[in-house]
């Protein structure tokens, strides 16, 4: 709980000419954001809805940034240029994204590793194995948690305010101007003023009640990986005073995950990674998509969709023996057994219909080389929906199997924003309000997904958020 004292003294201290620059929301796009708004000299407040423990929204759960690179570069390997870069994102996303922002985002991911390294962000060696991303991926040393940590030690250096348990109720727009928020501290009402305000709050998958009224009854049995804190407060508020939406409320960042996870918080642990080298049911036994269509890291994300149209939002991955070895396991260890019948009962699955679907399955895999770190080819013949990679009998005890429900990362629907990150509205951008992270991302995923890739837009337009709110605050100081 945040002391009156301490309200007094960090949120009221400036109230009579307002902070330089608000930040709403302390995840990896804010504390960009902040960071790089304190570095031009302004003074940077940011409102934090979770407690100091649980800070960082989404971004103390990841792992990852995707960056372009035109050859090696710091722990990545080989080349991953922009056409590549791009030609991944309009495959995962069906080419329903912006094209302009997409490359933008593309075209900075560069510079981005280095200014991550200098403020304090520590990268693992490059990866090899089952992921294949030691050539487009740099993966955080410590993971999402250290580099959150990281972040806020330079902002302590820089003289940045942080007030955690904060939750902003209301931005307060004069036309095109912010002006101030309403806040409610330690649950004291306050009003604080700025003359440019950074949106890094998250979409709203943390608010089941709006997930409810987007997908329908089917989002009750959804499990939110991420922070509960995301609940789109500071979004519905600038779509009701007529800021422009971008997306559709019922895309998401969605994948497979343990459907022994907790409701929310979850965290990347409960991710699986099995489903290429498994056949994957639903509650009646049946399979119904390719396990195999493309490399983990460019398919994780649509699971979350399949399975949630799937009866009761649930189904099954099912591997043998021979899988072992071949992914990260869950946080949970599977169910096993030595037979197939044995299994569905573990599973509460139809016993005679998992063996049938099982051995039509397995009659229609073919010899071949199997490797697992790349597209093999050893798909099925004459199997529909067909596994076009790594189809492999399950016929080696014992057999093991994984329950999966849809986990929601965050969700798309969002505000539109400029190649400033300035947000829009109906008679045209705002002077002084910045957009990024998650509740902008809707402005390029339009779909789908691709690994690391949220935190490459959170960083990118962190950065050009930050900047355009210092540029503002100093121009709206020099005026005054």
């Amino acid at each position: 709980m945040v002391a009156e004292a301490v309200v007094e003294a960090e949120v009221e201290g400036p109230q009579a000419t307002g902070w330089d620059v608000i930040v709403v929301g302390g995840g990896n796009a804010g504390l960009c954001a902040a960071l790089t708004a304190a570095e031009a000299g302004a003074r940077v407040l940011i409102l934090e809805t979770a407690p100091k423990p649980y800070r960082g929204g989404n971004s103390r759960h990841t792992r990852n940034f995707r960056c372009r690179h035109d050859g090696p570069l710091s722990v990545l390997t080989g080349r991953y240029d922009e056409a590549e870069y791009l030609d991944d994102l309009m495959k995962v996303t069906g080419g329903k994204t912006d094209p302009a922002l997409a490359r933008l985002v593309i075209r900075r991911s560069q510079d981005c590793l280095p200014w991550m390294q200098a403020h304090g962000v520590r990268f693992q060696p490059s990866l090899s194995g089952t992921l294949s991303l030691a050539r487009t991926n740099a993966f955080f040393l410590g993971g999402g948690k250290a580099l959150v940590n990281a972040y806020y030690q330079r902002a302590e250096e820089l003289g940045v305010t942080v007030v955690y348990e904060t939750e902003v109720s209301h931005v307060a727009l004069d036309g095109d101007r912010f002006r101030h928020v309403e806040v409610q501290i330690g649950g004291v009402a306050r009003t604080v003023a700025g003359r440019a305000l950074v949106v890094a709050a998250g979409g709203f998958q943390a608010n089941i009640d709006w997930l409810t009224r987007a997908w329908g009854p089917a989002a009750a049995n959804f499990l939110i990986r991420g922070t509960p804190y995301n609940r789109g407060r500071v979004l519905r508020d600038l779509l009701d005073q007529g800021c422009t939406p971008v997306g559709d409320p019922t895309e998401c960042h969605a994948v497979a995950i343990d459907g022994r996870a907790p409701k929310f918080d979850g965290g990347i642990v409960t991710r699986l990674d099995c489903v290429p080298f498994s056949v994957v049911v639903n509650r009646n036994g049946d399979r119904f998509y390719d396990e195999g269509e493309d490399v983990w890291p460019k398919r994780y994300a649509i699971w979350g969709r399949l399975v949630a149209a799937q009866p009761d939002q649930l189904a099954f991955a099912i591997l043998d023996a021979k899988a072992d070895g071949l992914f990260m396991p869950s946080v949970f260890p599977p169910e096993t057994a030595d037979t197939l019948e044995g299994l569905a009962g573990r599973l509460g699955l139809p016993p005679q219909r998992l063996v049938e679907t099982v051995a039509a399955y397995n009659a229609a895999c073919r010899a071949g080389p199997f490797r697992p770190t790349e597209l093999d080819g050893l798909a099925t013949e004459g199997l529909h929906p067909a596994k076009t990679n790594w189809a492999r009998p399950i016929d080696t005890p014992p057999f093991s199997g994984y329950p999966l429900r849809p986990g929601v990362t965050f969700t798309y629907l969002g505000l539109k924003v400029d190649a400033d990150a300035r947000v829009q509205a109906k008679g045209g951008p705002l002077g002084n309000v910045f957009a990024a992270g998650e509740t902008m991302a809707g402005s390029i995923l339009g779909q789908g997904y691709l690994a690391g890739f949220g935190m490459t837009i959170g960083t990118v337009f962190g950065r050009i958020a930050g900047a355009g709110a210092a540029a503002c605050a100093t121009g709206a100081a020099d005026a005054a």
